[in-house]
């Protein structure tokens, strides 16, 4: 290859970016609308939740529980004179839960007898049933503790659980969604930026000049390649300043390290949305060729929101084809839990075979032909 010919085709292709608006905006305004779109919108916390509370007959004892709901950051309690009320608002989706205190709670608790609480949630969410069912758990065990040491009794508990939360200890669902945002981000960057590219070329006419001209496919590839590659990793700066600075995401792992871990698999995304484009050779067919096939797998299949353990075993294994579902392993690891090395260089070397695969696969394609 000619590096003369390199440098002309990347001074000619930068031009090209600078005076096509939609190029700076696929690489910069767009990270900034999905990572504030999803940042704000995508939420896996359940706060202040819609919770009615029902007292058959109020006395000091059900005042005191109640209490724990009202100072409590996971609920917004509405109290309801009886049930059918309260099975009205729960009907109607103005409430998530009930919680019931029958007319021997206060007997109950004062004799120190078996005193059950009726609690009733709306199963439509599965997940945030579960998650309200495991924080009125919460409220009852701390009443209970509070009680039994006022009354000078020790609680007698079979099992003595003492839990320590690591590497997210605040426990924001931002801080495990927003690494996973990068990464689904870049992924559309660099699909969507070389998707476009040869296509371009060929709906222009440009390509028959520049396969008459001296210039090998190699050098029109790396030409193509290289000013994208900078304004992806662009991109890449863009959103982890806004991560860090915008939603406070902690960056634990070393910085140098995510920049080469981007590089790679800014690198495959390259690859891909190259690939798209040599075959397609139609803007608008590349363009939903890279939302289809880069896009959807990476949001599904790469653990962003979805537990990929959860999935079936066939499903399983086919999310080992997305480089994102790679990407998306060291991002997380990084941000939350520092240079676990054993987790980097194992994505890395899965994203280098990708991005191998993939350029492989573009440059075996490219002829200097016209059919």
């Amino acid at each position: 290859m000619n590096s003369q010919r390199i440098r002309a085709l990347m001074r000619k292709e930068t031009l090209q970016i600078l005076r096509d608006p939609s190029s700076i905006a696929i690489a910069f305004v767009m990270p900034l609308f999905l990572l504030l779109l999803f940042g704000y919108g995508v939420s896996l916390d359940a706060r202040h939740v819609p919770i009615a509370l029902v007292a058959s007959h109020q006395t000091r004892q059900t005042s005191a529980f109640f209490a724990d709901f009202q100072s409590s950051a996971y609920f917004h309690p509405r109290f309801y004179p009886d049930m059918p009320s309260a099975r009205r608002a729960l009907m109607h989706r103005d409430v998530d839960g009930i919680v019931w205190l029958r007319s021997d709670f206060s007997r109950g608790t004062l004799e120190g007898a078996a005193t059950p609480v009726s609690v009733i949630v709306n199963g439509v969410n599965a997940n945030n049933a579960r998650i309200l069912e495991g924080y009125v758990q919460g409220v009852w065990a701390n009443w209970l503790a509070v009680q039994a040491q006022k009354r000078g009794d020790a609680l007698v508990v079979p099992v003595d659980v003492r839990s320590r939360v690591w590497f997210n200890p605040a426990l924001r669902s931002h801080d495990y969604l927003v690494p996973g945002l990068i990464a689904l981000i870049m992924t559309l960057i660099g699909a969507l930026l070389t998707a476009l590219v040869v296509a371009r070329e060929w709906e222009r006419g440009t390509m028959e000049a520049l396969m008459a001209s001296p210039v090998t496919m190699a050098e029109i590839l790396v030409g193509k390649l290289v000013p994208y590659f900078g304004l992806g990793m662009g991109g890449m700066a863009l959103t982890l300043v806004l991560a860090v600075g915008l939603f406070s995401v902690p960056l634990v792992g070393s910085l140098w390290v995510l920049a080469l871990c981007s590089a790679l698999f800014l690198m495959t995304a390259l690859g891909m949305g190259l690939l798209i484009s040599t075959v397609a050779k139609n803007q608008f067919v590349a363009g939903m060729i890279a939302l289809v096939a880069t896009y959807l797998p990476a949001f599904i299949l790469s653990g962003f929101i979805f537990d990929i353990h959860s999935m079936p075993w066939p499903i399983r294994l086919i999310t080992h084809l997305i480089a994102a579902r790679y990407f998306v392993s060291i991002l997380q690891t990084l941000f939350l839990a520092g240079d676990v090395w054993p987790v980097i260089i194992r994505n890395s070397a899965a994203l280098i075979a990708i991005a191998a695969i993939f350029l492989g696969i573009v440059a075996r394609i490219s002829r200097k032909r016209l059919d």
